[in-house]
């Protein structure tokens, strides 16, 4: 059967007897004797879980929060048999460029809202208004309020073609793609789907792919300092924190059990991976983001029960992880921050990277931890384009 192409607009309604059922939860939560230490070598420790659990039931304001996100204009529309959640801020610049942002695990449309005003409206925050977007924020398919899902298959590819379908129907002819993580591996393939729609594919932390392991002593020897400490550090990735992977890639239905019965248990797997990859790596990671953001993202994933639907669509449907994709052409920017692994040799096997800068400061969460640079680097990368669109 065809797709309704209805596009439905949509609002954040959660009742209250959901948050009430949440507190409760929290309130009756069994908790583990923390591990010798207590720390963070073996997991999120019971100490510092458990103040934020008790903020999170006491003192976190979701009606807030939901009064933030239903600020923004946001939509529902079937593609490919699935239901597809989205923000459509449109600036009040009539020439801005559309741009579509994606997210990645374990985040959502959460982590782009402190550059919606910014991109959209720069006018209004000191900026040039000729470096205006029209945005589009889709929740993946299988995360959030666009979950679950009821079909095998969303690899990136056809999140892309999703991707592409969406702008079509909301009338983008030319547009950029900007993503992190799952989205910078969907934004490229959005270029490659669509390569004479996409004016420019933007990501945080590389677009990919990374180098086969190990590495040969004459391909090491090859590399520059900043390029071997990077490989140091997916060393030790693969070595010290693979386990979330090999779990929701192989049994995303038995861990979903577990992190959707309980709120402790989906608040530490996802604060586990926001203390791995923020920086400084040390550091809490309400102490980088505001833990009032960190919950809000946490409450998209609890409240539409879908831990196991994301890890199935993140890591389950990567058949194709290690295989070589095509140069779409495109022209492709990349944004690596200091706790990112990007490697621009090995991104120009399969992008046009026509721009590439590496920071010191920031981690794998760009929009959250450095809203102002990603901002800034995305108006730089498509400055040059805008002509072309």
């Amino acid at each position: 059967m065809a797709d309704d192409e209805t596009i439905r607009p949509f609002r954040i309604d959660v009742p209250q007897a959901e948050l009430d059922d949440l507190v409760r939860r929290l309130a009756d939560a069994r908790w583990p004797e923390p591990l010798p230490g207590d720390d963070w070598t073996t997991g999120v420790p019971v100490a510092w879980l458990r103040g934020l659990s008790e903020y999170w039931a006491t003192a976190y304001d979701w009606r807030a929060a939901e009064a933030e996100l239903n600020a923004y204009p946001q939509f529902t529309t079937e593609i490919d048999g699935q239901n597809v959640h989205f923000l459509h801020v449109c600036s009040p610049e009539p020439a801005a460029l559309p741009l579509i942002l994606t997210h990645g695990w374990p985040g959502s449309v959460v982590e782009f809202l402190d550059v919606i005003g910014p991109l959209a409206d720069p006018r209004a925050h000191g900026a040039d208004p000729g470096t205006a977007f029209h945005l589009v924020i889709p929740s993946l398919p299988g995360f959030g309020l666009s979950g679950p899902v009821r079909e095998a298959g969303w690899d990136t590819a056809r999140t892309a073609r999703a991707w592409a379908e969406l702008m079509r129907r909301l009338g983008y002819e030319r547009y950029g793609a900007h993503g992190g993580d799952i989205g910078a591996a969907v934004s490229p393939q959005l270029g490659r789907v669509a390569p004479d729609r996409v004016v420019g594919v933007h990501v945080n932390g590389g677009p990919g792919p990374m180098p086969e392991l190990p590495l040969s002593e004459a391909e090491r020897a090859a590399l520059g300092e900043v390029e071997r400490d990077r490989v140091r550090r997916i060393e030790a990735f693969m070595q010290e924190e693979f386990g979330y992977i090999a779990i929701q890639s192989t049994r995303p239905q038995a861990l979903a059990y577990g992190l959707v019965d309980s709120p402790v248990g989906q608040l530490a797997w996802i604060m586990d991976k926001f203390r791995e990859w923020t920086h400084p790596r040390g550091a809490d990671p309400d102490t980088v983001v505001d833990r009032d953001r960190l919950l809000t993202n946490v409450m998209l994933y609890w409240l539409t029960r879908t831990a196991g639907s994301a890890a199935y669509v993140g890591y389950a449907q990567q058949g194709a992880w290690g295989e070589a994709l095509p140069d779409s052409g495109v022209p492709t920017a990349a944004l690596v921050l200091a706790h990112d692994v990007g490697i621009r040799r090995y991104a120009e096997r399969e992008n046009t990277i026509v721009r590439w800068t590496d920071v010191d400061r920031g981690g794998h969460f760009a929009a959250l931890e450095e809203p102002g640079l990603l901002v800034d680097d995305v108006r730089a990368f498509f400055g040059a384009l805008r002509e072309a669109a």
